[in-house]
Parts: structure tokens; sequence; C-alpha cells
């Protein structure tokens, strides 16, 4: 029996994927990615292998292989990028390996311990640092031969293996490397995980998608007569037809079995077509061939030896060898190097299932037996260890392998696995009878253990549910182990944006209030300042704060005295103390240089940069700013606090004036792919742009989809609440929806907010912007107190930096048309403390003001402000502002001003400034008037022309006011 060597039906698939193998030659970009989808049997595995047999013969470009296992839910961590990291080893050689990979290598010995053999190395101590190093390993090697990556099967692939997937997507910007990944299209209902990968990639440009489809009756007659000399009737095409569905395996499945040439032998089921080959082999070789379906879909030759060896009708070593070349020349099995695998998944699958529950057993024990015997010898994953056991029915062993196996992976910052064997230890410990003595931990610590595992693998609810059974579980345990255990509630609350993580973390320190000094209570107190200062509780951070340091100094712990000093500075600077604030950020960071303590010098990166841009020096938070990102690098956690530092250039960047190179700098955090609790911030930023660049529709669409998010966080910390609001009110504003605007904004005036003047400034001056529109447009929206209250908050915080210019700002906004409040703003955001937003606006404003009944030489200064302006808002980003100051200076210019009558509009001009009034956007308005948007913008145009307006709500209301 044979499998055909002719690729029938996919010829038009070869050519596209071998132009993507060719366009490696190019010059390096982006990971290319190329997602081969299809059912079970139709030929992904067999494309790739003729793809790829191309691209090291034609080009030589390196092809390594990554193989997803099928082991039910327990596919070890990383194993596809395990198996391709050891081709990589074995096709270029260790030392090229070491010599690509630099200081990073020691992070690639978590997967691949034999890298350790060849040099000494240090470990990595986070995902980051491993992330980096594969991408970092690749791209390296790429610019010197074209990489392509396969990794078969992704419809298995672990949620590690993703993720570090995602990252080398995402984070390769020059290489030259093809990512090759094939996945069951029918089998992604039930990988939730895989579903989401391929969702969120294929967004990108580099990544294409191609979906194999079923063969048609031609197709099918050519397979099958490739397969036997002799052609086949038109009725044993149509049998083979219908029954395999046009699908390739099945019809070689079909075809090889010999049975179609009898209608009574034909296979009537799916099964039987699967099991059709194997029903031919000899009884010694059918029960090879069901041993080596216990060992998943590849085993290693050392490993079957050993577990034949167990049974005396495998002691004749000519008998096994006769065996296996009975199953590989079947077409049944494969061999691959030193390793056996099923040609294809769906008949191991089956041969497995025909395994009698007594087979079931011997098989896997002798597996789990064989696996551990080798060991000592070679790399083998305890997850594999504990399904075989589990499989086998012996639990205690199950539960070792467990525990071993949720040890590993957390090592390895695989913690979605680690989890999932923590739980699995959990599940069985009522069964073991000596299982803390197993476990080396007693139930209750296993269980916070596991919380914590979770929590890290973004399972926030599932840790939540733990931890609270460990806290039940331990009413009687020593006072600082309680207080672990309520701090760690308290982070999973926060992290599902619960309220409740302060009253707990008071708990936690009155547990360990009378005792000695020790680093469990000064990271309490400084979880609880943190939690306090995030909450705008600044008087109270501030206090908890200096009581973590001094606890830390006495435990000799500069980390932890860096971080309560962070805390200490951060909730000073907002209390007014900017001096002393500052003073203890810098102590914060030559702290954080003592011990090499990473996060803690991260953190005063993070938290300087921040300070220096609210108080308007720009220059030094993106010194500071751009200081941490190479730290973050270097440190390997680029796409964790490296992201929130990238995030801590733009603002600085676009307050002078750089906006292209803010909007790179967010470009390229985004594409680091950061977890979900670092992309608030970026989505924020990207908003802000949005609004800035004129894409209202596109950013009221990016906030509708991602609030949920955003409101999570913003539960629990009062900057990103404020943030929030802010951005979610301009969007409003400019969107036109004025009463929504003003919903986002009010928060200002709840009785439980907090004064916090870095962030409450710039959402004050929002809501001023929008009481200002309103009264404009003769639309009720708010108190009738509201600009009272603006004003008299902005008032209250003027002792802070930018204050000042925020108050004159304020009120010009509100006054709407007074061109002396206008005068005042523009002379106090001239200020250096002022971005450059700020001061476009507020000149762009006073340009329109200016240019009202200008004439003579009143005409040539108001032309000179309107260039100005419009040159300021340019570099500001403001595109809008900048394209009303170039058409009021174009008008100018010819003559026209602010003095035109509006009485002058046409019928179809005032239905559009109607609409206009209503805050309805050009799209919005053609929908109503049944037009076209270019019409309506021509209508727009001729408005602001008739009425000497420089913007829609102004002419709004200089046409109300003739009226």
């Amino acid at each position: 029996m044979q499998t055909s060597r002719a690729l029938i039906g996919r010829e038009d698939d070869l050519d596209a994927l071998r132009s993507m193998v060719a366009a490696l030659e190019g010059p390096p970009g982006p990971v290319q990615v190329l997602v081969l989808a299809g059912e079970a049997g139709i030929g992904k595995t067999r494309l790739v292998s003729e793809l790829l047999e191309d691209g090291e013969q034609e080009r030589e470009a390196i092809v390594v292989r990554g193989q997803c296992i099928d082991l039910d839910r327990d596919a070890p961590p990383y194993a596809p990028v395990r198996s391709l990291l050891r081709s990589l080893l074995a096709r270029v050689g260790p030392e090229a390996v070491l010599e690509a990979a630099g200081p990073s290598v020691g992070a690639l010995a978590l997967l691949v311990p034999e890298v350790a053999d060849h040099a000494s190395v240090a470990t990595a101590d986070g995902a980051d640092r491993l992330f980096d190093a594969v991408a970092v390993l690749l791209t390296t090697l790429s610019a010197e031969h074209p990489l392509v990556v396969v990794v078969e099967d992704l419809h298995w692939a672990d949620q590690a293996s993703l993720a570090l997937l995602r990252y080398l997507v995402r984070a390769g910007e020059a290489a030259r490397i093809l990512l090759v990944v094939t996945v069951r299209s029918d089998e992604l209902g039930s990988a939730g995980a895989v579903r989401g990968w391929l969702a969120d990639l294929e967004r990108l440009p580099s990544v294409r998608r191609r979906t194999l489809s079923r063969l048609s009756r031609r197709q099918v007659r050519q397979l099958a007569e490739s397969l036997r000399p002799a052609p086949l009737s038109s009725s044993d095409v149509t049998r083979v037809y219908e029954r395999s569905e046009g699908v390739p395996f099945y019809v070689e499945e079909l075809v090889c079995s010999g049975a179609f040439d009898a209608q009574s032998e034909f296979p009537e089921t799916l099964r039987d077509v699967l099991l059709a080959r194997y029903a031919t082999l000899a009884d010694s070789t059918q029960r090879l061939v069901r041993v080596l379906s216990a060992g998943g879909d590849r085993v290693a030759h050392d490993v079957l030896d050993t577990v034949l060896a167990v049974w005396p009708g495998f002691a004749d070593t000519e008998l096994v060898d006769a065996a296996v070349r009975e199953a590989v020349a079947s077409g049944l099995v494969e061999i691959d190097g030193d390793t056996y695998a099923f040609r294809h998944a769906l008949v191991r699958e089956a041969v497995h299932g025909e395994l009698l529950p007594g087979e079931r057993v011997r098989f896997h024990t002798a597996y789990a037996r064989a696996l551990e015997a080798i060991a000592a010898e070679r790399d083998v994953d305890p997850t594999a260890l504990s399904y075989h056991w589990l499989a086998a029915h012996d639990l205690p062993a199950a539960f070792s392998a467990a525990i071993a196996a949720m040890a590993r992976a957390r090592a390895a910052f695989a913690f979605a696995a680690a989890a999932r064997m923590g739980e699995r230890a959990l599940d069985l410990w009522d069964t073991v009878p000596d299982a803390e003595e197993r476990a080396g931990r007693t139930r209750e610590q296993l269980l916070a253990e596991t919380a914590y595992i979770h929590r890290n693998a973004g399972e926030s609810e599932r840790a939540l549910a733990l931890i609270d059974e460990a806290i039940s579980c331990s009413r009687d345990a020593e006072p600082e182990r309680m207080s672990r255990l309520l701090r760690d509630k308290a982070s999973f609350l926060a992290n599902l944006g619960q309220p409740g993580s302060i009253d707990l973390l008071e708990r936690a320190v009155g547990l360990v209030a009378d005792r000695p000094a020790s680093v469990v209570r000064a990271n309490v107190l400084g979880e609880l300042a943190a939690r306090l200062m995030l909450a705008a509780r600044f008087d109270e951070a501030v206090r908890i704060a200096q009581r973590a340091y001094d606890d830390a100094a006495a435990v000799e712990s500069p980390a932890r005295m860096s971080v309560a000093s962070n805390i200490r500075g951060n909730s000073r600077l907002a209390l007014g103390e900017i001096d002393l604030g500052i003073a203890d950020l810098l102590e914060a960071g030559r702290l954080a240089e003592r011990e090499t303590a990473d996060s803690a010098r991260i953190r005063f990166w993070v938290n300087l940069s921040d300070a220096y841009n609210v108080l308007g020096r720009y220059d030094d938070a993106l010194r500071i700013a751009e200081e941490g990102v190479r730290g973050a690098r270097a440190r390997g956690v680029e796409r964790t606090s490296g992201v929130i530092l990238l995030a801590n250039t733009v603002a600085p960047l676009v307050a002078t004036g750089r906006v292209e190179e803010a909007e790179r700098a967010l470009s390229r955090a985004m594409e680091l792919d950061p977890p979900i609790g670092f992309s608030a911030h970026l989505i924020r930023h990207s908003l802000q742009l949005m609004v800035r660049r004129g894409r209202v529709e596109e950013a009221a669409a990016m906030l509708s989809a991602s609030r949920a998010q955003l409101d999570l966080q913003a539960r629990i910390d009062a900057q990103s609440r404020l943030e929030l609001a802010a951005i979610a009110g301009e969007v409003a504003l400019e969107g036109g929806d004025l009463p929504s605007a003003w919903r986002e904004v009010r928060i200002l005036f709840q009785p439980e907010h907090r004064p916090f003047p870095a962030f409450d400034l710039p959402l004050a001056l929002v809501a001023a912007r929008i009481l200002g529109e309103a009264s404009a447009r003769g639309v009720v929206v708010s108190p009738p107190d509201a600009a009272e209250r603006v004003l008299a908050l902005i008032d209250d915080l003027q002792w802070w930096p930018t204050a000042p210019a925020h108050r004159a700002l304020a009120a010009a906004e509100i006054a709407f048309d007074d061109i002396d409040l206008w005068r005042t703003a523009a002379s106090a955001v001239d200020a250096p403390t002022s971005p450059l937003q700020q001061r476009a606006r507020a000149h762009a404003r006073l340009a329109s003001l200016e240019a009202r009944g200008a004439g003579g030489a009143d005409r040539a200064a108001a032309v000179t402000s309107a260039e100005a302006a419009a040159e300021l808002a340019s570099r500001a980003g403001l595109t809008r502002i900048a394209s009303e100051m170039a058409a009021l200076r174009t008008r100018l210019r010819s003559g026209s001003s602010g003095s035109a009558d509006p009485d002058a509009l046409t019928e179809r001009e005032h239905d559009v400034l109607a609409l206009l009034s209503q805050g309805a956007s050009n799209r919005e308005i053609a929908a109503r008037l049944f037009i076209s948007a270019k019409t309506v913008s021509v209508h727009v145009s001729n408005i602001l022309r008739k009425t000497g307006a420089a913007s829609r709500t102004e002419a709004v209301y200089l046409a109300g006011r003739r009226r």
C-alpha cells in the first residue's frame, strides 16, 4: 500500500505558498505568517512538506518544524517551540545558536536544557525574556538565511506557545521569517484560545490565510488512479467520491484498502475507513500499532523499545522489526529520524479508540515507566508523565507528576499549563493517602499557589475562588501566612476591578502589626500604600508608605525601600509637596540601583517620567521615559513594563509637537502585544491621537469596543478613571453629542471624587469646552451652576504648576467668543508648561475672533494670526483646526471676513446648518438629507465662508446670534 506522491488539486495553493518563500529573499521586514486551514485529512501537512522541500533545495532556506502534541488537555507547555528549537540546534549547530541568541541564551535553557551544556548561562526571570530570546534567535539567524518556521496542528497548542508565537509575529520587525501554521478548521470550536489567537493575528497585513477545499470528482479520480496501476471504473470513482466526500486522506485510505472492489466490503462508516489498512495487518503488527497509539502522535525509538520489552511477545527483536516494517509499508506509520509517527492523527485516534480497558492501563503504565527510566538522561516533561499515569489509573503517580509538571511550567512562565496541573493535583488530593508528603506542601498552600498561578495566567476569577477556599481552610494559620493570603486576595480583586482590596490589606497589616519588622509586613504595607495612592487617598498613602519604608529599611531590603519611596513621592506630588515628591522619586531610583532590583528600577522610570510630564517638564519626562524603554528592553520586559514606558514617551512627544514620533512609539507599543493590564494606557493614547487627527468616528468605534476593559481598570484607579472620562468626553464632544460628553466629565462633581490635580485639570478643561459649545448652540446639558463649579475647582488647584494656564483657557472656553478672555488665554498657554495642543487651540480661537470684521491693517494682522495658528495646529497634530485656520487664512486673503451675512445662505445650507447645530457629522447629515457626504462638505465650506466662521460651532453660534 502506498501514499500518492502526486499533489492533486493543490497546484494554485502550492504556487501561492512558493511565492511567499521566494519573497524571503528580499529585504527584511515583519514576520510573514501563513495560516493553512482545513478540515482533518484535507492535505495541509502534505502541502507543507512539498513547499518545504522546495524551500530547502532551491533557496537555501533554514526550515524548522514544531509539532503540537495531542494528549487530550495535557499538551506540554511550549511543545511545538521546544521541538522547533531542537530542530534548529540540529540544523545549524549549538555554536551558531549561542552566537545568535547572545545574552538571551539563558532564557532558551528553560525550553531546551541542552543549550546549557554548551555554555555557562543564567536562566531567565520573566516570560518577556523568554519570548524575546526566541525572537532574537530566529531574527538574527534569518539575517544570513531565510527562515521557514512550521508549526503543525495549532489546534492542539497550549496557551504559552500561542503567546510566544504571537510575540514573535508582532515583535519581529526586521526579519526574513515565514511562519507557517496548520490548523484544523473543524476543531476550532473546541479550541477557544486558538480561535482568538487567529482572529487577533489575522488583522495584521503580514498574515495570510488559505483554506484548503475538498477535491472535485475529477480530482478524486486523478488521485485514486495515481495510487493504482489500473484505472478505476466510473462506478468505483463514484463510490470513492461519495464515501470520501472529496477529502484526500479518505480517498487514499479507501483506494489503498482495496475495499471498493466489492460492494459488500466497502467501509460503511468513517471509523471503518480509518481502520481499513489497520485491519489488513498481521496480528503482531496490529498489536504494535495499538501500543504506538497510546504513546501519542510521535514516539521515540528507545521509548518504544523500553515499552515493548515488558511483553514476552515482543522479546524477539526480529519480530518487532518485521512488525515495524509492515506498519511502515502499509502507510500507517512513518519514520522520522529516530521517531515513529502515525501518518495521520486521525488514524492514531481511531486505533487508540480500539484499545480494550486492560490494554489501555497496561500500555499507558508502560509508557509512564519508560519515560521515568530515561528522565535522568533526557528532558522529559512531567506533564506527559501525569497524562500516562492518569490514563493508567495510578492516581498517586499521576498526582506526583502533576506537582512536578506545575513547578516546571511555572518556571517557564507557562502559567495556564501550570494552573491546569495544580488543579489536577487538587482534584486528586483526597485520593492520595500521602498527598502532603508527595506535594511537599499542605493542601491550603497548594490552593494558594494554584490561585496565584491562575492570576498570572489572567484567570483572576478562578484565582479568587481558590484563594477564598484557602483562607477558609486556614483559620488557625499563623499570622504571617494569613497576611499573605489576604494580600493575594486583595491583588486578585484589584485585577477584576472589584472593590475591597484596601479593606483586605488593612486586615493583613493588622495581623502582623504587633510583630517585629519583616519582609512580609513591608510588602503588605507597600501594597496598601499603593492601593491608597491609586484611590487618590494621598494623605493616608504617604503615612503607610513611610511605615513600609521603615520596615524595609529594618530588614535591609533596598528594593522594598525603593517601592515605598516611589509611592510616597507620587502621593506627595498630588498633595502639592512637589519638591519633596520629586526628591522621593529620585531616592527610589538610587535605592533600586543598589541591588539590581529590576522591578523597582522600572517602577522608578515609569513614575518619574509620568511626574515630569504632568508637571509640564516635557523634555525631562521624555528623557526618563526613553531611558526606561532602553532599560526595559535590556531586562527583557519590553512587552509589559516597557509598554508603559513607551506610552510615557507619547504625551511629552505630542506636547512638544513631535506627533509623528509619538504615533510611531504608540504603534511599536501596540505591536508588542502587551497583556490586557498594560494595553489600557495605549488605548487611551490611541483615542487621543485619533481625536486630534480628526478621526472621530474611528475613535468612537474603538472606545465602544474597549470600554468594558477600560472601565474595569477605572473602577480601582483614580488616574485611569479621570483620563478615561476626559477622552470619552472629547470623543462625544467632537462627535457632536454634548449630553453624552457632559455625562462623561461630571464625575468631577460627584461626592466621592477626591482631588487629583494632575488629572482633574485636563478633565475640567474638557468640561469647560463642553459648556462653551453647549452655550453657543443653545443646548442645555448641565446644571445652571456648572460653569462656576468648573472654575472654582480649578481655582482650588492654583498651586499646581499648570493650573494658571488651565484657568485662563477654561474661562475663555466657557465664554466662547469673549476676545479679551481668549487673548488672556493665548498669553497664558504660551508658558513652557503648556502642551502645544493647548497653545494651538487658544491661538486658533483668537485668530477666528480677530478675523471678524477685520479690514485694512487689521486684515493683515488677522492673516498673520491665522497662519501662526495653522502652523501650531499642524505641529500639534490637530488636523481639523489646522484645516480651519488654513481656510480662514484663504478667506481673509480673498477679501472675506467675519462680517459676511448669514442671511445669504441657501435653503439647503440652512438645512445643513440646522443639523450642524444638533452636532451631526457629515455622514449623518448626508443620510438625513439624502445627499452625498462630499456634497455636505461643500455646503459646510460655503456656510463657513458666508458666516465668516472658523469652525462649525462658531458658524452655528454666529447664525443664531443674528436671528
